[in-house]
């Protein structure tokens, strides 16, 4: 396909060229004969190709740069490898990261204008797989011991590239994969120490190209080989008159870790270098001069180990020997097989014979064990020997007493020690025989006249039955000597007792909060020791102790079980006993009188009832708008001002229990013929937050503030946004609260609630500020942050559903005094918070001025029939 398209391209421009040629020749043959007289013509330069940098041979990974050489014109070119074209076209072919298909013959060719100079020379480049690199460790010595370098000589560790010789190379070492600062070909340790010890490897680079690491080469470096002086034979004392004049003794010189090695040895004293030899060893003829201590040490050429520890030589008396017995009992019993033996410390080896007192043991005499197979009571006493070499007696041994009794009656306990348990418990049968211990017994044991199978001084019963009651006794036996039968040890096993569990408190309506003490009791063996478990219901709860006391909550209420367990054995559980835990009614806050709207100067009792309750020694929390104390009994009487009005709430407290919160009973105060109002915009009691809200106070005054009660009772005297008798809010959560204006000559309005809800996802109501007249209409709806208008609204009034339908609203035609409450809705699963409706009677409401007019009226009417009554008799109707 390359060929064809060159052949192509050839053959197109050489049609040009011959097209061109026939019409210069038919429009300008004389200008052409003219050209061909001026213009002397030549051919492009033969191109060079050149390699940078100029190695032919290159290794994988390297970079070259491949360049076509030629005149400086404004050429571009055209590259091959072994007759395949490269879609290359400036002057260089760089080669970044040489592989073996990189290796050919390149050639190149440019081009000016339409002209073309013949192809460049070949030069070939080969690329080849990086050189192997080894590393070769270099010593001093011509034999190393398995890459054993003894410290303080010196290594060479060197590093040799195959076929990559005559490059540049520099290079790179590593020890244990840490790198090493050296980059000749050689690493020069002139004194190695343990730090030196490692695998060793190297690597080259030439260029930007690295070789590959080399294998590892292990270094051991390891402290000067161990000299160790011996004694043959072993030796070290030597007794006067046992070794004769003329015996020797070999002294001994070993390297452990230097084997091998050509050393030389010196010895200390330095009576024996004389001269220094290759032998390691050194024969002592034995005399009283001999003694001493003596050492060695061992060279290598220039290099010298330390000198060994010394070991001693002392010539002295022979020791005096020992009598043991085997067994090592000193208490024999009647029956049994003893050993008696004569044993000689530092004399091992020597070729002795024995002599025993008494003398009946001394046939033979010549035996260091003297065997008893049975002993009786006749062969208690005391055994002492001494021994002989040659003509040479030691000293008597001190005296050993042998006893032979008749073996002692075992007795029988338990651990633990009651003896009486309870069934599924664990005991174990113990029989100690007084004055055998370290004996190697066998026992036998018996349960009333019936043999068990057990041979220990222990019978462990792991979860023991009624069967396992009975007396226990045992005997044992050691060699072919008996005991007679201990006395016997009676066990009983009882069925475990049944708990009870029972509940301590001194009141007997238990409310969450209230601390109750639960008690599971075992009735039976006192100073048993039981650990405790507890359920309530089927659940596991953690108490070990068998009793604890709880600060009981609602899910504290349920059924309490118990059991024991003493070492392995339970008891089985308890009984119930029921907990009932009461959840204190969440108190009623109630207004005496029960009117929500009073004016100043009015007095009011706020009354805290708990439902339920009764008799339980309650204190009481108000959370209110203005306290001026905080009471702890269920009522207070306040005389009211304008800043009582706001939301009351209480709760009760007995103890560690707490009652919820009360719902909140709004009081609105007001004061008679206010001539101050406040309006609110929009007209409803709850908001959504960034909701923009205007309060606004009317009256014949100049000087406003609109003042505020928040949710935590707090009093905030000004408005933060004031624009003459208008504060504008763009709500958050902290505006919640009640408002009032008050005006600069003291003159108060009513004061209004008003809630911020931060989710928008949830609905609000939708209700009236101020209170409804009675008799007036109202429209309560439901709205969402995204969506004013809802429908299928649910609606209810203090807790009770009163409206589920499709409308969006709930409508009264005519309020009354029974409509009054909180009212809340709810739409798509989401419940809006509660909002109180009051209802203003019209006849209570009435001024004291209305009064006085009412009375006027009433008088005039009277007047006024009895001035139509005097008239109708003076007409004679």
């Amino acid at each position: 396909m390359g060929h064809s398209l060159l052949c192509m391209m050839g053959f197109f421009l050489l049609s040009t060229v011959i097209c061109g040629n026939a019409e210069d020749n038919t429009t300008h043959s004389q200008d052409a004969d003219k050209s061909e007289e001026e213009q002397p013509t030549s051919a492009p330069p033969k191109p060079t190709v050149t390699l940078q940098p100029s190695w032919t041979q290159i290794c994988r990974g390297e970079t070259v740069t491949v360049r076509c050489g030629g005149e400086e014109a404004q050429w571009t070119y055209e590259w091959r490898r072994d007759q395949v074209n490269i879609s290359e076209t400036s002057s260089e072919y760089r080669i970044s990261r040489a592989t073996e298909s990189d290796s050919g013959g390149y050639s190149c060719r440019g081009r000016r204008g339409s002209s073309w100079t013949e192809w460049s020379d070949v030069t070939t480049l080969t690329v080849l797989s990086p050189p192997k690199i080894t590393v070769f460790l270099q010593s001093s010595w011509t034999q190393i011991y398995s890459l054993v370098i003894n410290s303080s000589e010196t290594v060479i560790v060197r590093c040799e590239i195959q076929g990559g010789e005559g490059a540049q190379w520099t290079y790179e070492w590593r020890r244990d994969q840490v790198n090493i600062s050296e980059t000749s070909s050689e690493y020069r340790i002139n004194r190695v120490t343990e730090s030196d010890s490692g695998g060793y490897s190297c690597r080259g680079r030439r260029g930007s190209s690295w070789t590959e690491w080399s294998d590892n080469i292990t270094l051991t470096v390891l402290s000067p080989p161990k000299l160790t002086v011996t004694l043959q034979p072993s030796m070290t004392q030597i007794y006067s008159g046992v070794i004769y004049s003329g015996e020797t003794v070999t002294v001994r010189c070993e390297i452990q870790g230097g084997e091998g090695a050509q050393w030389t040895y010196e010895w200390r004293p330095d009576k024996l270098n004389t001269p220094p030899t290759s032998n390691n060893y050194r024969s002592i003829t034995v005399t009283e001069s001999v003694r001493g201590a003596y050492s060695c040490r061992g060279r290598r050429g220039s290099f010298y180990t330390e000198w060994s520890k010394s070991i001693t030589l002392t010539v002295s008396s022979p020791p005096k020997p020992t009598v043991t017995l085997q067994p090592s009992w000193t208490q024999i019993y009647s029956g049994e097989t003893v050993t008696v033996r004569c044993e000689i410390q530092g004399g091992e080896g020597a070729q002795w014979t024995y002599e025993w007192r008494p003398d009946k043991l001394n046939t033979p005499p010549t035996s260091n064990n003297y065997r008893i197979i049975t002993v009786t009571e006749s062969d208690s006493g005391g055994y002492s020997c001494r021994g002989r070499r040659g003509s040479f007696n030691t000293q008597w041994s001190k005296s050993i007493t042998l006893t032979v009794s008749s073996p002692p009656k075992p007795t029988v306990f338990l651990q633990p020690s009651w003896t009486q348990i309870y069934r599924g418990e664990t005991v174990t049968v113990r029989c100690q025989i007084q004055g055998g211990e370290g004996a190697q017994w066998t026992y036998e044991w018996r349960q009333g006249q019936k043999n068990i199978r057990e041979t220990s001084n222990e019978y462990r019963i792991i979860s023991a039955t009624e069967s396992d009651s009975g007396g226990y006794r045992c005997g044992g036996r050691r060699s072919s000597s008996w005991t007679e039968w201990s006395d016997i040890t009676t066990l009983t096993v009882l069925s475990p007792p049944k708990p009870t569990v029972t509940l301590q408190s001194s009141r007997t309506q238990i409310y969450s909060g209230d601390r109750v003490t639960v008690r599971c009791e075992i009735q039976g063996v006192e100073r048993a020791q039981w650990t405790y478990e507890w359920r309530r219901g089927q659940s596991s709860i953690h108490p070990t102790s068998n009793v604890y006391t709880i600060t009981v909550t609602e899910s504290d209420g349920g059924g309490y079980s118990c059991r024991g367990r003493r070492s392995s054995s339970w008891t089985e559980w308890s009984d119930i006993t029921t907990l009932r835990v009461t959840v204190p009614i969440k108190p009623t806050v109630t207004l005496q009188p029960s009117w929500t709207q009073i004016y100043s100067g009015e007095t009011v009792t706020v009354r805290c009832e708990i439902q339920g309750g009764e008799g339980a020694q309650w204190t009481y929390e108000w959370r209110a708008a203005k306290l001026n104390t905080r009471p702890t009994s269920n009522e207070y009487r306040i005389t009211v001002t304008q800043s009582d009005s706001g939301g009351y709430s209480c709760r009760g407290r007995r103890d560690y229990s707490l009652t919820e919160w009360s719902e909140t009973i709004t009081l609105t105060v007001s004061y008679v013929h206010s001539a101050a109002s406040l309006t609110v915009s929009p007209d409803r009691v709850q908001h959504f937050t960034s909701d923009s809200v205007s309060l606004t106070c009317e009256g014949n005054f100049t000087e406003w503030r609109v003042r505020k009660f928040s949710e935590d009772g707090r009093l905030y005297s000004d408005c933060r946004r004031m624009t003459g008798s208008t504060c504008n809010i763009k709500t958050s959560k902290s505006d919640t609260g009640v408002y009032w204006c008050e005006s600069g000559s003291g003159e108060f309005s009513s004061a209004v609630n008003i809630t911020v809800q931060n989710d928008g996802n949830v609905p609000i109501l939708v209700s009236p500020v101020h209170p409804v007249t009675e008799g007036a209409s109202v429209s309560l709806s439901c709205s969402l942050k995204r969506k004013k208008i809802l429908s299928n609204v649910f609606f209810y009034h203090n807790d009770k559903l009163i409206q589920n339908d499709t409308r969006g609203e709930l409508k009264i035609s005519a309020v009354s005094k029974s409509d009054e409450g909180f009212y809340k809705c709810q739409s798509s699963g989401r419940e809006s918070a509660q909002s109180w409706m009051s209802v203003k009677i019209t006849g209570r409401s009435s001024s004291p001025v209305w009064l006085m007019v009412g009375l006027v009226c009433g008088v005039s009417l009277i007047i006024i029939l009895l001035l139509l009554l005097y008239r109708c008799r003076q007409s004679k109707c």
